[in-house]
């Protein structure tokens, strides 16, 4: 039996690779376009992010006269000021037809009303369904914010009175946090990227080890040898756990590329993958690998066409994936039961090793036991329906 699997593995991996399409799909375009493009668009925030807190924000202020003071605090706080009189009317006008973003109406007693240490209001009127609108109208009110607290502790002071008395209670925050800790934090997606890619490796692989097979009228021939099915479905599980394990092992390489195109420094992160962590991430997705390609390969054989195994897989490969995505938008403290449920059991562990944190020995035996039990299962399920008759006949 031993000697049948490793031939019929052999031989899946050498048709695969053969194959361009599932070279393609299977390590090139998942495990590297993927992890380019993630770290392209995180790039891209934190540059707009450092962009946002030095670009000017434009503001039109009208009746300006008004609050000569309150106009040049704006100027001098960043703010590119420009001057217009019109009703609120015309100020509904210009900011619909995008000639102004955000706009301050400084109302005639705006002045008095300050004069006499009373609340001075200001309208600020912009269009919430605009995103660089808000943008710009976040910073307005920081602006206008600064100022109210600083005319706030200068009428303190003018009283006699200290303005730390209207702040009784004072925060100063500590980070204890590590650089490694704060780059699995803004990489939080990384757990769902590396499952959905271990998945995907062996994706094309399974399809075509029997589906494919099938249509080409290639599998009755290898169904027809004195080789046990069992011993052939275990070669194809094993050349698709394989060919997920390269495509996983390229997608981490490729992280570990695309962080160093990040400006690690001006973040304070720690973008750094020591070998022991990438180690233990391996052992932690070993029976998602096995168990995925377990599955894939069943239903593989239980499609009828290679068109229809392509319609349907794809889709189901994502349902493994709601634990994470629930624990994703509703984050909870591991529980012994979560580590019990593939999936979620590496979705909790899988950012440890990245934050330098230990994995204690009881959650190692849950979570491995129970990942490599459901792949034992799903191989059990996958061997019956090898055994069927009609596996052969395509169509």
């Amino acid at each position: 039996m031993i000697s049948t699997l490793r031939i019929v593995m052999q031989k899946e991996l050498r048709e695969s690779l053969r194959d361009r399409r599932t070279l393609v799909n299977s390590l090139l375009i998942g495990p590297v376009v993927a992890p380019l493009f993630f770290i392209l668009i995180l790039k891209l925030a934190l540059a707009r992010s450092v962009s946002t807190e030095d670009e000017s924000a434009p503001v039109t202020v009208v009746n300006a006269l008004a609050a000569p003071n309150f106009v040049q605090q704006l100027r001098e706080r960043g703010l590119e000021v420009s001057l217009r009189e019109g009703s609120e009317g015309d100020i509904r006008r210009w900011i619909g037809d995008q000639k102004d973003l955000v706009v301050l109406y400084v109302p005639p007693a705006f002045g008095e009303r300050f004069t006499e240490g009373k609340p001075a209001a200001v309208q600020m009127y912009a269009d919430g369904s605009n995103s660089e609108a808000g943008k710009h109208g976040a910073r307005v009110r920081q602006a206008i914010a600064g100022y109210s607290a600083l005319v706030g502790s200068l009428r303190l002071q003018a009283r006699g009175v200290s303005p730390t008395i209207v702040q009784p209670v004072v925060i100063d925050d500590i980070d204890v946090s590590t650089p490694s800790a704060r780059a699995t934090l803004m990489l939080g997606m990384l757990s769902y990227v590396i499952l959905l890619a271990t998945l995907m490796g062996g994706l094309y692989l399974a399809i075509d080890a029997t589906a494919g097979e099938r249509e080409r009228q290639s599998l009755e021939p290898l169904l027809a040898t004195p080789a046990s099915r069992g011993a052939i479905i275990s070669g194809k599980i094993i050349a698709a756990a394989a060919f997920a394990l390269a495509s996983i092992s390229v997608t981490l390489l490729a992280y570990r590329f695309a962080f160093s195109l990040l400006p690690a420094e001006s973040i304070d992160v720690s973008l750094d993958i020591p070998p022991g962590a990438l180690l233990r991430l391996f052992a932690l997705i070993l029976p998602i690998i096995l168990l995925g390609a377990t599955v894939l390969t069943a239903l593989a054989a239980f499609a009828r066409s290679y068109r229809e195994a392509q319609g349907y897989l794809p889709l189901l490969i994502f349902l493994p994936m709601v634990p994470s995505l629930l624990l994703m938008v509703a984050p909870v403290r591991t529980q012994a039961w979560m580590l019990a449920v593939p999936f979620m059991s590496q979705y909790q562990l899988i950012l440890r090793p990245l934050r330098g944190e230990a994995i204690a020995g009881w959650e190692w035996a849950l979570s491995l036991g129970s990942g490599f039990a459901l792949a034992a299962l799903a191989w059990f399920i996958a061997a019956r329906l090898y055994h069927r008759e009609r596996l052969a006949i395509s169509g």
